[in-house]
This record gives C-alpha cells, sequence and structure tokens, in this order.
C-alpha cells in the first residue's frame, strides 16, 4: 500500500482527505531532524513537505521507493530539484522490448477499429488472426487476415492478443483466466476498447506469474482503477481512457461526423451506423427496388391480416434478392408491416426493435437458386391460428410484382389502390365486377387472376385510378360466387421510400 509521509503541518482537511482516500497510508511526523527525515523516506513513496523540511541532495540520495514530492505552498526553495529529478541513469537492459516483425497478433472484434488495428499490423510485418462472428470469410481474406470462428483457436496462436469489441454478456470477461492459462506463456494483452472485455484480476494474476509477458490497457472496468493491481505492476502499461486525446484525432472526428451527416441528408449514404447496415450512395440506389418491394409486401400482408396479431414473420430470398443485404431489405418489410398498426413512426432503422418489443421474430432464409424468377422474395406471417404468405419480384430494374398470395400464382402490380377480391372461378364475374365498378366510375388499370383450378377458387386484383365508393365495394361483394372483398393501398408507382426521400 502507498504511504505519505507528512513532515511540516498541514491543515485537518487536508490530512483527513488523505486518510479517507482508499488504498493510501498516512505517516505524520512532524519536528523530525534531517537525518530523522532521511530515515523516514525509506519507506515513503511519496512525501508532502510546507517551508519547515529541507530536501536536500544528500537527504535524497538513495532513496528508491520514493516517487513523488509535493509542496504545500508557493515555492520550491526549499527542495533540490536536480536531486529530485532522479538519477538520470542510462539503464538500458531494464528496457528491453521485443521485435513485432514476424510475430502473431491476435485481432478479436473486425469492426472498424479492428480492421484498422489489422492493417497496421501487417504494415509492421505481423502475421494477422482476426476473430467476428460477423464478418465474411471473403472480407477478412481481402485483407489479409486469417478468419477464426471459434475464439479459443485464435487465442493459442497468438504472440499478442489486441480486443476490439463492444461491452456486452457475449464478450465481458472474455479474456479471462481460463483462456489467458491456455495462451502461448509470454503473450501480451492489448485492450483500448472498454473495460470488463478482459478479466483485471485475472490478468494481474497473469502478468505476475509470467504467463503474461506484459499488457497495455487504456480503459477499465472502474475509472480510475483505484484498487486494481494493475497499474503498479512494473510490466503493465495503463494510460486514462486517452483514446482519440490528440489534436489530430480531435479534427479527423470533427471532420468525419460533419462527412456523414452530409452524406446521409444529401445522398442518403449510411456510413458507421451502429443500428443497421452500413451502404454507400451507389449501393443503395442498387438496392432500392429491393428496398422497396420489401416494404410494398409489408404494407399488403398488413392490410389483408387487418387486425390479426402477428407473432412471428419469415422471408425468403431467392436468386439475386439473395446477395443484397437482405437484414436491410428485412426492416424495410417490417416498416411495412407494423406501420400501419403502431402509434410510433416505423422506419429502416427501427423496425426490427419494436418488432423485438412486440414479441415478433423476424428471420430471414437465403438460396442462390433463382427458379422460376431471376429474384424473389418471399415473405410468409404466422399469427396465432393461420399463417399468410406473399411474394415478389422485379421486373427491369423498377417494375414491382405481386406473384403469389398463399397458393395463388398471378401477376399483379405492387402500387396504388388495388380491389382484391376472392370468388369461385365462374364465367361472366370479372365482366360483372368490371360492369359495377364502371357504374360507380372507378376506372380499373390492370387485372391479375389467381386460381387453384378450372370454377374452383380464386383471388383477382384491380388496380383501380381512385379508391372505389362503400357503394361499389358492396355490390361487388353481393354477387353470388364473390366471398370476399377488399381495398389495399399501396404508393403510387415509383413512390419515394418513407424514411430516405429516395
Amino acid at each position: 500500500m502507498p504511504r505519505v509521509l507528512i513532515t511540516d503541518n498541514l491543515s485537518a482537511a487536508g490530512l483527513e482527505l488523505l486518510r479517507q482516500t482508499p488504498g493510501i497510508e498516512v505517516d505524520v511526523r512532524s519536528g523530525l531532524t534531517p537525518d530523522q527525515v532521511r530515515e523516514a523516506l525509506r519507506d515513503a513513496d511519496g512525501i508532502i513537505i510546507r517551508s519547515a523540511t529541507k530536501l536536500t541532495a544528500a537527504l535524497l540520495e538513495g532513496q528508491k521507493r520514493l516517487k513523488v514530492i509535493v509542496r504545500a505552498g508557493v515555492g520550491v526553495d526549499n527542495i533540490d530539484l536536480d536531486a529530485a529529478t532522479r538519477e538520470g541513469k542510462w539503464d538500458r537492459k531494464s528496457f528491453t522490448g521485443t521485435q513485432l516483425a514476424g510475430k502473431t497478433i491476435g485481432v478479436v472484434g473486425l469492426g472498424r477499429i479492428g480492421q484498422s488495428v489489422a492493417r497496421r499490423c501487417r504494415g509492421l510485418e505481423m502475421t494477422v488472426l482476426g476473430y467476428d462472428p460477423f464478418i465474411s470469410a471473403e472480407k477478412a481474406a481481402e485483407q489479409g487476415i486469417e478468419l477464426h470462428r471459434d475464439v479459443e483457436t485464435l487465442l493459442v496462436k497468438c504472440d499478442f492478443v489486441t480486443v476490439h469489441t463492444p461491452l456486452s454478456d457475449e464478450t465481458r470477461g472474455l479474456i479471462n483466466a481460463a483462456r489467458l492459462a491456455k495462451m502461448k506463456r509470454g503473450v501480451r494483452i492489448i485492450n483500448c476498447a472498454r473495460g470488463g472485455i478482459v478479466d483485471e484480476d485475472a490478468l494481474a494474476d497473469a502478468v505476475e506469474s509470467g504467463q503474461v509477458a506484459g499488457a497495455a490497457l487504456d480503459v477499465f472496468v472502474k475509472e480510475p482503477p483505484k484498487g486494481s493491481r494493475l497499474p503498479s505492476l512494473p510490466n503493465v502499461l495503463c494510460t486514462p481512457h486517452l483514446a482519440a486525446s490528440t489534436d489530430e484525432a480531435q479534427e479527423q472526428v470533427a471532420l468525419e461526423a460533419a462527412e456523414i451527416i452530409a452524406a446521409f441528408l444529401t445522398r442518403n449514404e449510411v456510413r458507421y451506423a451502429v443500428n443497421m447496415a452500413p451502404i454507400s450512395a451507389k449501393e443503395l440506389a442498387g438496392v432500392k427496388p429491393y428496398l422497396d418491394l420489401g416494404y410494398r409486401l409489408g404494407l399488403l400482408l398488413s392490410q389483408i391480416n387487418r387486425c390479426a396479431p402477428v407473432t412471428s414473420a419469415r422471408l425468403s430470398f431467392r436468386g439475386d434478392a439473395a446477395s443484397k443485404p437482405t437484414r436491410l431489405i428485412a426492416n424495410a418489410f417490417t416498416s411495412g408491416l407494423l406501420g400501419s398498426a403502431l402509434q410510433e413512426n416505423v422506419n429502416i432503422i427501427n423496425a426490427q426493435l419494436l418488432a423485438q418489443e412486440r414479441g415478433i421474430e423476424i428471420t430471414e432464409v437465403t438460396s442462390t437458386d433463382k427458379g422460376d424468377f431471376s429474384t424473389l422474395l418471399s415473405a410468409t406471417v404466422t399469427c396465432e391460428d393461420h399463417e399468410l404468405t406473399a411474394a415478389g419480384t422485379i421486373f427491369g430494374q423498377e417494375f414491382l410484382r405481386l406473384v403469389r398470395l398463399d397458393e395463388f400464382h398471378l401477376d399483379a402490380y405492387l402500387d396504388g389502390i388495388m380491389l382484391m377480391y376472392s370468388h369461385r372461378d365462374r364465367p361472366g364475374l370479372i365482366g360483372a365486377i368490371g360492369t359495377a365498378c364502371g357504374r360507380h366510375n372507378v376506372n380499373i388499370s390492370h387485372m391479375a387472376l389467381g386460381r387453384r383450378n378450372v370454377g374452383g377458387d380464386a383471388v383477382a386484383f384491380f388496380n383501380v385510378d381512385d379508391e372505389p365508393p362503400q357503394a361499389a365495394l358492396d355490390e361487388v361483394g353481393k354477387h353470388p360466387d364473390v366471398t370476399g372483398v377488399q381495398v389495399i393501398k399501396l404508393p403510387p408507382a415509383g413512390a419515394p421510400l418513407p424514411w430516405l426521400g429516395l
């Protein structure tokens, strides 16, 4: 425990503050002779003096434990500053390091910072191993990183380990006693991410035993790390959460923040988002039709399903759709599915969270097999007593089509106002419905029909220019072969996505 020697009168408030500080032993001795001061200093880590005590060169000579001198008051003429500034040794043997070139470093967490660290380590001619459960093997290979999906297999191969993950239930204590024991003897540990990822007590034990040759930490569970052994260990470098504490870094983050917000507001470009997939302006333009398709399928199913509570939704991506950012498309679908039912402003960023808060599980399945269409997005919503499926595709670059509703296959335009009716497949029915629409001045722009078999159950969609009046719906619904009628409202063709404005 550090000991502070006080040889002159110090105010009661100052003494009380020191005595209440955990981890410090206070030794108050006034009226000492110079020889007595010299002897007392042998067991002191620090000393506080005023003007009575004179700290001469002779008195300070050989005081190996003394680390700090504090003068309470103005002026330091009673302290030999040259002697107090230490011995000026040129002790090269005590500072022998280890070469980085040819060594292996494990980067745990390959986000933006982890990848930046990996690039710099390759420049130092190090072999870079990486662990991250989300990065693709192709992306890691592009950056010269040997990817491991199991952190255990990575750690045992490393001369250095640096962590760059967020702190979560999964990463708390990621570097623990058991894993430290399995690493190479003499490994070095670096944590500049979050306190708690490395078990500090286990690391201190491993350093003291020699299992870990050294460590560098910028973050701690408690900051400052009072009571921790790590700052007192000679082969551990501790810094007070300095992170980007340089003039250049402060300027860089300011410029980066300005660029990020300008890119989003002027080009809809999403960079470094923590709650959605990052996407460039060019990529966003390419994926826009898929976002639109997902959003409209969500809107369609929410209206057909009406008030039945949804418990889960499953999205299937086939063909070209499987190569797109499926999570982003799933978010677009979810925003359409929930948008009409919730009071909140549901968008592509908060849709997944709002679904989770309501116990709605959104899952994704992908397949590169194209089947009947070059791209296909199929969505199935599950309620307490039934399921409902709708599938859509994209013709060209912008034409969105509904190609399946449950077991019915069809080709309906996914835009504008749609009159949906289920019926029995009978001759003359379509003409009767067209006549009813014409009688109420409802213009039909497109029609699509799906049926199981001749004369069986069927479903049809009429795209109409204006919303049909209730009288028109009542007339259609009274036809003996019509079993249901409903108006579906979707955005017009080419309408901007509500949360991105494009």
